[in-house]
């Protein structure tokens, strides 16, 4: 597995909105109208996580889910890192969807 430069993650970040990267860890603040919500969609990245193999760190909090990856046996952000990422904007773009409209 090879870990993503810092160059290259900011050009990656760019196209995922709200992600951001600091100390070799990509992280986006998800807001959410109640915690059940909240918690749904964990439970929907938690799922998504299994299929690929490759887990979040999340925080859990009021109306709100921190969400963090990390290549934690190489001590960066991969490739994995990175389609997680996708895949959750994917799995959150479906949630408002079916939620919201």
């Amino acid at each position: 597995m090879t870990l993503i430069s810092k160059k290259e993650l900011k050009i990656i970040l760019k196209d995922l909105n709200g992600w951001a990267y600091k100390y070799g860890v990509i992280k986006k603040v998800i807001r959410f109208n109640s915690y059940m919500e909240s918690i749904k969609f964990v439970n929907l990245i938690a799922k998504k996580a299994e299929e690929l193999n490759h887990h979040p760190d999340l925080k859990i909090g009021y109306l709100k889910i921190e969400v963090f990856f990390t290549s934690h046996d190489h001590g960066g952000v991969s490739n994995s890192c990175i389609k997680m990422a996708r895949e959750t904007e994917t799995v959150l773009s479906e949630f408002f969807k079916s939620n919201y409209n």
